[in-house]
């Protein structure tokens, strides 16, 4: 039988296309950096570069950006074996605007439809899923057919083996719903009627989730943290981790352990991206069997690297990074640059 992967991640993949001018509005920029991107397969990328085996379960279109993500993913150590082609929609590109410290607007060009949120329940490894150490979704995949279809298919296979196998410990650790609230991708947008009953369903079999203050919010109805992380927790999971971005991130177990620790002092590049080093930082930590504090704080330092970098997927940060970072107790010129010597 093949060894379970550490980490298998479900959901968007697109190409990122960020401007390699800081601070110029989109309308004026005249040179673009080209990256892999999607959140979940972000979170992919940073667990391999941690030293995770990972996968990624997602669809491109039939076109030469497809093949650049099959690329990308290759070279970063991350199993494309589920990365499938759709004949009909071309592959997603997204654009976004650099005004550090704290406005980075992103423009997705997911039309008529995105390639990711075709994956159809028959399509799935669900073994493969069943047996991940680490299952991670995303509150977009919910938000169209038959991806949420499929989407729910593979959480309710990860909790009905759960009940019925009951394996060890070291074999399973986590089913993360990433809450990844964005609204453009949802009929309705802000004011979607079903985002909030399709997050209550996913949240009945997962076992950890993850999300800023509005995602909560989407979840749950609680913007207060404390308050939110306990609805997560009343919804189903064993874990919340409530992000508050400069007051740092709030994790509240079901067996009465919380952390709450700050931010790694860091200069913001690019905010973007740092949530998926996070993710895959989270997903480290939670296979090493760290406490929560513990990987609250490695994963806040894994974040903070990459906010001080433009990119997302090649800027995910390496183990020795992340431990100079949390030895410094602040992110670097230095580490900023990356082992290079050169910002990513």
């Amino acid at each position: 039988m093949p060894e379970p992967y550490d980490v298998i991640t479900m959901g968007r993949i697109g190409v990122d296309l960020y401007p390699l001018d800081i601070g110029v509005p989109l309308a004026r920029v005249e040179t673009f950096g080209k990256f892999l991107g999607g959140s979940p397969t972000n979170v992919a990328v940073a667990a391999a570069r941690l030293g995770r085996r990972t996968a990624v379960i997602t669809r491109t279109g039939r076109d030469a950006f497809g093949d650049y993500l099959h690329q990308e993913l290759q070279g970063f150590g991350v199993d494309d074996r589920w990365v499938t082609e759709v004949e009909e929609y071309p592959t997603p590109v997204t654009f976004c605007e650099i005004f550090p410290p704290d406005d980075f607007p992103l423009y997705f060009y997911r039309q008529p439809k995105a390639p990711d949120l075709e994956i159809h329940p028959p399509e799935l490894d669900l073994n493969a899923v069943r047996e991940a150490r680490i299952f991670w979704m995303t509150g977009t995949g919910l938000s169209a057919e038959p991806s949420r279809a499929a989407t729910l298919a593979a959480l309710q296979a990860r909790s009905e083996s759960a009940r019925t196998e009951s394996p060890a410990p070291e074999f399973r650790t986590a089913t993360v719903f990433d809450l990844d609230w964005r609204p453009m991708f949802w009929d309705g947008g802000d004011h979607s009627s079903v985002a909030p009953a399709r997050y209550r369903e996913a949240l009945a079999h997962a076992t950890v989730a993850v999300g800023n203050i509005d995602e909560c919010e989407i979840a749950t109805g609680e913007r207060e943290p404390h308050s939110a992380a306990r609805a997560l927790l009343a919804a189903g999971v064993e874990l919340a981790v409530v992000k508050q971005g400069p007051k740092g991130v709030l994790a509240v177990h079901r067996d009465g352990s919380t952390a709450d620790v700050p931010p790694l002092p860091v200069e913001v590049v690019n905010g973007l991206g740092a949530g998926d080093a996070f993710g895959g930082a989270l997903c480290h930590g939670l296979l090493a069997g760290w406490d929560i504090a513990r990987i609250m704080r490695y994963a806040n330092a894994a974040g903070a690297i990459v906010a001080s970098r433009i990119a997302c997927s090649s800027a995910m940060p390496f183990p020795d990074e992340v431990e100079r970072a949390l030895a410094e107790g602040a992110v670097t010129e230095d580490i900023a640059a990356g082992p290079s010597g050169a910002a990513s």
